[in-house]
């Protein structure tokens, strides 16, 4: 019989699951000698070789594979009879695993309080990154729900629209466009811009926006936050496109002003997701009906002026592709009861 520990398991999953010790140590927590250890103690124990190390990445063996889908059997089922021990504790304790995209830790914290008020038994783990990173999230899936800004390419998603997230123009308030009205939007042509680094859903957003209508700019500079991105305009190095959430939810909307651009604001919605065929937990299941049924009343008390979709309690995108020919149709196909 083989001897090897839980945690030498989930070393050696996230190893195989990146190729590599150092972003394994990065995401467990450890370093980066620690992991090489535990996997260099797991393959005494099968007596086989688990990797082989092809220039810096490393790559599973024959045995490598097998012990790898022997671990996602046993992960699995650990987490099918976590969610069975909840179901039977009621919410009295449990845990939730939360991706958010980056312009929504700006609301999102306020959202997790008062949940957590009326659950304290629930652990909360929160995870803050841009679009590209919640798809490979999603692809490994990492977490039960996921709040996002625009309903990513990844198959197989129940995604349900909850609150409005409109992306407006901003600049500092001499810009001179500034209290102007109705600007055509090719005003915006040879501007210059700071945007969110590719891979943002904002980013994304904006270029089809410009693209549909000729529009060029020049990007001055590529940020990966909305804080450095509202310091660089406030420095005078150009305009930008955000969410209304990074501006009026920390009361720095006197510092900048909105600039009455054709075509905007891009109206957009804030979404949570799950993978289709994933089994949430009541810990979830309930975080998903709190959230589509108060998120609206709460975020209204800090953010007025945003508006919550309507029906959102009752309304989901299925993004299966099976439902429309193999591409993702994005309309609503489903409703809940």
């Amino acid at each position: 019989m083989i001897h090897a520990t839980l945690h030498q398991l989930k070393v050696f999953e996230a190893t195989a699951r990146h190729g590599s010790f150092t972003r394994a140590a990065e995401e467990l927590y450890l370093t980066q000698p620690t992991v090489s250890i535990q996997v260099k103690q797991l393959t005494k124990a099968v007596g086989l070789p688990l990797f082989e190390q092809i220039g810096k990445r490393l790559y599973l063996t024959q045995a490598g594979q097998k012990l790898l889908e022997t671990c996602q059997e046993i992960f699995s089922g650990l987490d099918q009879f976590e969610m069975a021990i909840s179901d039977l504790k009621g919410l009295k304790q449990g845990q939730l695993r939360l991706a958010v995209i980056t312009t929504a830790k700006y609301f999102v914290p306020r959202l997790l309080g008062p949940f957590c008020q009326r659950f304290p038994g629930i652990d909360i783990s929160l995870k803050v990154t841009n679009h590209q990173h919640i798809q490979e999230r999603m692809t490994n899936n990492d977490d039960d729900l996921y709040i996002i800004s625009s309903p990513p390419e990844q198959p197989d998603l129940k995604i349900y629209p909850f609150l409005e997230n409109p992306l407006v123009v901003i600049g500092p308030k001499d810009h001179p466009l500034a209290g102007k009205t109705n600007v055509p939007i090719q005003a915006l042509n040879g501007e210059q811009f700071v945007m969110r680094e590719p891979g943002s859903g904002t980013r994304y957003a904006v270029q089809k926006l410009f693209e549909a209508h000729n529009v060029d700019v020049k990007v001055r500079l590529e940020l990966g936050s909305n804080e450095a991105i509202k310091q660089a305009i406030a420095g005078g190095l150009g305009i930008s496109v955000l969410s209304l959430h990074t501006i009026i939810s920390e009361g720095t909307r006197g510092e900048f002003t909105i600039l009455d651009i054709e075509h905007f604001p891009i109206e957009r919605h804030w979404y949570v997701a799950s993978l289709a065929g994933k089994q949430l937990s009541v810990v979830s299941e309930a975080f998903l009906a709190y959230l589509l049924e108060e998120s609206h009343t709460l975020v209204e008390k800090f953010l007025p002026g945003i508006n919550r979709v309507p029906n959102a309690d009752k309304v989901a995108l299925d993004l299966d592709p099976k439902a429309d020919g193999g591409k993702s149709s994005g309309k609503v196909l489903t409703k809940t009861s």
